[in-house]
């Protein structure tokens, strides 16, 4: 006989970290000490600059002077400047009170 008859369930149990919700797909912060920034600057005085930022926002980098090459601290700004989500205020439903303080409902005012 076959196992559709006595058992109920999975025959292959599931694994724990999918139930729970884990995710097991993140990647790692910028800026951290698993995912330091990599910045490239072209004098000893913009390091300092750099590092004063650093220390501000506690992140982590390697930092490169080199003065040969152009200055690149993309990262930094990126991370820095992170786009803030935008919110909408909700427009009120017909039969609420209308929100420029008339006193009246929103269908009969401003609707």
């Amino acid at each position: 006989m076959s196992d559709k008859f006595f058992f109920k369930g999975r025959k292959t149990p599931k694994p724990k970290h999918e139930s729970f919700g884990y995710n097991t797909k993140r990647v790692a912060r910028p800026g951290t000490s698993d995912n330091p920034l990599t910045l490239v600057v072209p004098s000893p005085e913009r390091k300092a600059e750099i590092e004063a930022i650093l220390l501000q926002h506690q992140l982590i980098a390697h930092l490169e002077v080199n003065p040969d090459a152009e200055e690149n601290i993309s990262e930094l700004d990126g991370v820095l400047n992170k786009p803030k989500t935008t919110r909408f205020e909700k427009k009120p439903n017909r039969n609420e009170a209308c929100p420029c303080g008339s006193g009246k409902k929103y269908k009969k005012c401003c609707g």
